[in-house]
């Protein structure tokens, strides 16, 4: 386990931004991802009666619908033990194998860095 101090400022604000949209929305996850150009994509968990998305498939959905052609990084903040395989590969979709995803504890400790490859 890491703090995210130890993080690249850019690793960090996204967990920062991740840590701020679980506790702004009241939703078990948050997620932010980081495009090619430096622009990030925030987003919770969004769990309605016909729709149910993880944060990370979230924020990846909404990198692709502004236009975001790459990711340079990910990051979720979740309770969960795991991060499902699906979302992982939400962002290996977009960015490409390599890309690090941040899964960090919702005190910011980044509890593993998984690779979307």
């Amino acid at each position: 386990m890491t703090d995210s101090s130890a993080l690249d400022p850019e690793d960090r604000k996204i967990v920062t931004l991740a840590r701020s949209a679980r506790v702004r929305n009241g939703v078990p996850e948050g997620a932010a991802v980081r495009d090619e150009t430096g622009r990030t994509y925030v987003a919770g968990t969004v769990a309605l009666d016909s729709l149910r998305l993880s944060a990370l498939r979230t924020a990846v959905a909404m990198a692709v619908a502004s236009g975001a052609t790459s990711l340079e990084a990910a990051a979720v903040v979740t309770e969960a033990g795991e991060v499902p395989a699906d979302d992982v590969a939400a962002v290996r979709d977009l960015g490409g194998a390599g890309t690090p995803v941040l899964v960090a504890d919702p005190d910011g400790t980044i509890r593993e860095t998984l690779t979307a490859g």
